[in-house]
């Protein structure tokens, strides 16, 4: 979806998103930025954040598998129109890195830098931090650690006054490491100042390296106020640069989703044990079990209760529906809807374009795709429904399945109210099964049936009295 460039007294808002380092820590292939939190990237949790903003331009600095990176963010991104790209090779530092991207940043906004791997950041705190900046400050966001061993001091005039530098920890004093502010590595400034202090940079630290922090003392020097704003929330700082943190700041974040819904009266066999790698909207008294796993879209109508180690996906589950355990439900783009006091599983599969009407009953191991089930309507064992519109009350016996693919195209298979397929049965599409008919078990039906009708089609018993099985020959 398109956004509005954030218009206020700061001009409009363009993001720079530091994402070219290689992530050697993560010891892995794939680039740090594309390693998955909460079911996306860290780097696309970042972007959409930018695009929530509505950031004018969003470039992304890519280093490390830059091809890999690009593709899969123009894949994914909210706003890829306003998605641009520029390459840092070598990699020689944050402030290297954003000199790279100076050139497509316009005079006249206010420029957000962030980070690839801290995917976290708040809308809110965004917004606050480009208030803060004003189209004329530099604005940082900083945090207080009980340890900030490693982090970037923030030093101060005076206690709760400008900023005047920030020191690395490798080049800070005693002194300055006893300081417990640090920076986050968010700031928001002028772009017209910042290319300017970006031009000024250079390597000679310990690291020899362009720090994108030396900006601030070029802003005292200039006489431009360095405001700092201190958040208390440590998630929304927290970077990534090791599976282990990868991992606790996924559960630290899953927690804070499983109390959100908590809060709202969602019942939670154990919060613990709860993933959710999309959006999930409640009604009143729904409950979940244990090792239940959300992605993509769903929406849990009023007293809808599911079963421990489900997997739901893109679908709309209404008031009173039951989903048993072990059940994988994924709409995809097509959807899945599961209607009123509906039974799902344990053991079953909906696939994308299953439309389950009222006080369905789809049992285990049933599979259902692109098909339409009418209300009342019952496959209770080890059954196939492709293709298929399935009227009011069908009875769809165990084993039985719908032949929807000729081995190039697919075709519908359409099953009147109130028919009774027999188990073991096939149905081969195109075909319609006519209003209260009955399908004999193991038959193989290819032709349409009339209304009502009993068709079998099936070979034909053939008994042999006294027949005995063969015997195994001798050894030797």
């Amino acid at each position: 979806m398109n956004q509005t460039p954030q218009q206020s007294n700061q001009g409009p808002v363009d993001v720079v998103i530091m994402a070219a380092g290689k992530g050697t820590r993560m010891k892995s292939k794939l680039p740090k930025v594309l390693h998955r939190l909460a079911g996306r990237a860290l780097l696309a949790h970042v972007t959409d954040t930018a695009a929530r903003i509505g950031a004018r331009h969003v470039v992304v600095v890519t280093g490390h598998g830059a091809e890999q990176v690009e593709a899969a963010i123009k894949a994914t991104a909210v706003n890829a129109a306003a998605l641009g790209f520029a390459r840092q090779e070598p990699q020689l530092g944050t402030g290297h890195a954003v000199q790279q991207a100076t050139p497509q940043l316009p005079d006249d906004g206010t420029v957000v830098i962030l980070s690839g791997d801290v995917p976290l950041i708040g809308e809110d705190t965004l917004r606050t931090l480009i208030a803060a900046s004003g189209g004329e400050r530099l604005a940082l966001l900083t945090i207080e650690l009980d340890d900030p061993t490693g982090y970037g001091r923030i030093i101060r005039i005076s206690a709760g006054g400008e900023v005047t530098a920030i020191v690395e920890h490798k080049d800070a004093t005693e002194a300055q490491r006893t300081v417990r502010e640090i920076n986050s590595g968010v700031m928001a400034a002028p772009a017209r100042l910042l290319k300017g202090w970006l031009a000024r940079l250079d390597n000679k630290n310990a690291q020899g390296e362009y720090y994108l922090t030396d900006i601030v003392k070029f802003a005292a020097d200039d006489r431009v106020p360095v405001v700092a704003h201190v958040t208390t929330d440590a998630l929304q700082v927290a970077g990534i640069n090791s599976p282990a943190q990868l991992a606790a700041l996924e559960r630290a974040w899953q927690l804070r989703q499983a109390n959100a819904l908590m809060e709202q009266g969602v019942r939670l066999a154990d919060p613990a044990r709860f993933d959710l790698r999309g959006t999930l909207s409640c009604g009143t008294d729904v409950d979940i079990d244990v090792n239940c796993v959300f992605e993509g879209t769903v929406s849990l109508g009023e007293g809808v209760r599911i079963g421990a180690n489900c997997v739901i996906a893109n679908v709309r589950i209404e008031a009173g529906a039951v989903i048993h355990p072990f059940t994988h439900i994924d709409g995809e783009k097509a959807g899945v809807t599961v209607g009123a006091g509906a039974l799902v599983g344990p053991f079953a599969r909906l696939r994308p374009g299953a439309q389950l009407g009222a006080e369905v009953h789809i049992g285990n191991f049933v599979e259902v795709k692109n098909s339409t089930l009418a209300a009342g309507a019952k496959a209770n064992h080890l059954a196939y429904l492709g293709d298929a519109t399935v009227g009011e009350r069908v009875n769809y016996g165990a084993g039985s399945i719908t032949a929807n693919y000729d081995g190039a195209n697919k075709h519908r298979t359409v099953i009147e109210a109130d028919v009774h397929v027999g188990s073991n049965s096939v149905l081969v599409a195109p075909i319609t099964i006519g209003a209260g008919g009955t399908i004999g078990g193991g038959s193989t039906v290819n032709k349409s049936t009339e209304p009502g009708a009993l068709t079998v089609a099936r070979g034909k018993q053939v008994s042999f009295p006294n027949w005995k099985r063969p015997q195994k020959l001798p050894k030797g």
